[in-house]
């Protein structure tokens, strides 16, 4: 009986392990996307517009009276809360902005011929036909929500644009197909080299370092790093705890690893997994292609304990 609980208790430790993972990646996937969209700045360049100047043909532009007159009251600056053309073409950001204040989502607005990703992105601005349609439309909406509202509070705005943020993160998140352990990983990577002043200058997919190597984010391997264009440390991250899917991302990952080896057979290679999911054949699959895996660290323990972190980053020059 005694051996019986244990196993349980063990089986339940796994389990629970595995769903603080996901949960953990979850979460810093929505952190991360926070400010990859600058939403933060966005909203303290547009509070800095000075609004006054700004001339509001409220009809044109799509408010109505009722809803203007409410924030008003409240002593709420309009420009916080109802688009302007002017800001839409100059201020980075502010399409989000108020879409997100508007509460729908990107693909709603493809839909009405309204493709605003450039726009967003900060690639490009609309031009003045476009963001007088942008603002006019986004403007019907919210004025609609705040004369649904019998009393405004300005702090409501910043949660509208967290619920449309969170909308957009959850499908972003849903599309990463089980990404979520090199999300982890990335993350305590890119601590480390904050804590450590290592970084020169990053982009979405590279980390340029002081020390002149490179950090390539990329799908084969996971994780790459480089010196004089020359592979030094091949890293291939996989999660998951379904043991079909786990087992076909590891054969995909020896395949990179040993990929690298033929690259540059100097190259350091590394499989990061969780634990929970080192079954008896993944172990064996392991095993028969060692000469391909370097080194071998559980994504638990690498959260958990600060000696696995180091032992990492000291592999990795770091």
């Amino acid at each position: 009986m005694a051996k019986k609980m244990s196993k349980k208790a063990d089986k339940n430790t796994a389990s629970n392990k595995a769903w603080f993972i996901d949960q953990l990646a979850k979460s810093a996937f929505f952190h991360q996307k926070l400010h990859e969209w600058q939403l933060v700045e966005a909203g303290e360049k547009i509070s800095k517009v000075k609004g006054e100047k700004l001339l509001w043909d409220k009809t044109a532009l799509g408010i109505s009276e009722s809803a203007w007159n409410k924030l008003i009251h409240r002593g709420i600056k309009p420009v916080l809360v109802f688009a302007h053309p002017e800001v839409l073409q100059t201020v980075a950001g502010s399409v989000a902005y108020y879409r997100m204040l508007a509460m729908v989502s990107q693909k709603s607005m493809n839909r009405i011929g309204a493709v605003i990703g450039a726009y967003e992105s900060g690639k490009r601005h609309p031009n003045d036909e476009t963001s007088l349609f942008l603002a006019a439309h986004l403007n019907q909406i919210i004025s609609h929500l705040i004369e649904a509202d019998e009393k405004i509070d300005a702090r409501e705005f910043d949660l509208w644009r967290g619920m449309a943020a969170g909308s957009q993160a959850q499908g972003s998140w849903q599309n990463m197909k089980g990404g979520q352990a090199e999300i982890l990983l990335k993350g305590l990577l890119e601590t480390h080299l904050r804590e450590k002043e290592l970084v020169q200058e990053e982009s979405s997919s590279r980390i340029f370092l002081k020390n002149r190597k490179v950090i390539a984010f990329a799908s084969e391997p996971d994780i790459a790093i480089f010196q004089n264009d020359i592979l030094q440390i091949a890293i291939e991250v996989k999660g998951g705890i379904d043991n079909a899917g786990v087992l076909e991302r590891i054969g995909a990952a020896i395949k990179s690893l040993q990929r690298a080896k033929n690259e540059n057979p100097k190259s350091v290679t590394i499989l990061i997994m969780q634990e929970v999911s080192f079954s008896n054949r993944a172990k064996r699959d392991i095993e028969l292609n060692k000469e391909a895996i370097d080194n071998l660290f559980f994504l638990e323990n690498l959260l958990e304990k600060e000696t696995e972190r180091r032992k990492l980053f000291k592999l990795l020059g770091l």
